[in-house]
């Protein structure tokens, strides 16, 4: 189960509470059910974490295989840029077509580096939200258990 499922099942039961009466808001909790649920989002979080880590080792990843294709794409316009040198009566052809290999492959290698960053940025941005707001939700749950 999601960490969110337990925190709505913490805001289930104190809603659900006992108010005790001219004590200033506090309530009475089934402290055996809340234990139980906090007990479950101390086994939920740690695969949470796991999950970042491996979207961040995917980040990596993608960066890297970004980083051969494009070391592949210059490569190959070099290789071609060499063959049309040696040929003596198109070498003005041969410079312009690989200045402008090199140039899109370069450009296109931006490209992936920046989409890909973006996209894990996103993700690892909608993950650390998520993170906070269970995170605020879960110190909440504890500050008014402690206060009762």
């Amino acid at each position: 189960m999601s960490v969110d499922v337990f925190f709505d099942e913490i805001d289930e039961l104190l809603e659900k509470s006992w108010t005790m009466p001219l004590s200033g808001g506090k309530v009475v909790v089934d402290l055996k059910k809340l234990s139980y649920l906090v007990d479950k989002i101390k086994v939920s979080l740690p695969n949470e974490i796991k999950q970042a880590k491996l979207i961040v080792a995917d980040r990596t990843d993608i960066i890297d295989d970004a980083k051969a294709e494009a070391d592949g794409i210059v490569n190959e316009a070099e290789k071609k840029a060499r063959m049309m040198l040696d040929q003596n009566e198109i070498v003005k052809q041969a410079k312009s077509q690989a200045s402008d290999i090199i140039l899109n492959a370069q450009t296109k290698a931006k490209e992936i580096r920046t989409s890909t960053n973006e996209y894990i940025d996103d993700i690892l941005k909608k993950a650390d939200e998520a993170l906070t707001a269970n995170l605020v939700d879960f110190r909440k749950a504890r500050k008014s258990f402690k206060e009762n």
